[in-house]
């Protein structure tokens, strides 16, 4: 599985935490995966977080049940936003937060072109192929990561 794939929950985890969710995965290799859930949005924006209560309004993602007390994004903007990892087509992972929030509160860049997660998807190595093979997840078509 390469990094930027989509995959979307199944039926069988329903009643836990991933129920109807889709995940980019960021990263794959041999100690195991991260991504992020890239349909279900924080209950907080980003102002209402007591480091950014001067920044504009801006949705927050409930990115997984992993570190969250970190805040992470992926962003289409490498040319404003330097240091980010290439994740696939265009979709970078990181990069100089300080400065996608600067563009943010300037309104230089929008929700078209960058998501900010709380917390993230982990899993080591083999797990996630481990849950593939048992049907709790399916691989999903590209959607639009940025609407």
């Amino acid at each position: 599985m390469n990094a930027g794939t989509i995959l979307q929950s199944t039926s069988l985890l329903d009643d836990t935490i991933f129920e109807d969710v889709s995940i980019l995965i960021t990263e794959h290799n041999e100690k195991g995966a991260m991504g992020f859930v890239i349909n279900k949005l924080f209950d907080r924006k980003l102002n209402e977080l007591e480091e950014f209560k001067h920044v504009i309004p801006f949705p927050l993602h409930d990115g997984g049940p992993v570190d969250r007390e970190h805040l992470f994004f992926i962003h289409q903007r490498p040319d404003l936003i330097k240091d980010g990892t290439l994740i696939s087509d265009n979709t970078y992972l990181g990069g100089d937060f300080k400065t996608a929030v600067q563009l943010i509160n300037d309104r230089t860049i929008t929700g078209k072109e960058i998501k900010i997660f709380i917390g993230y998807c982990g899993w080591d190595a083999n797990d996630l192929e481990a849950e593939l093979a048992e049907g709790g997840w399916v691989r999903a078509e590209m959607k639009r990561l940025f609407a």
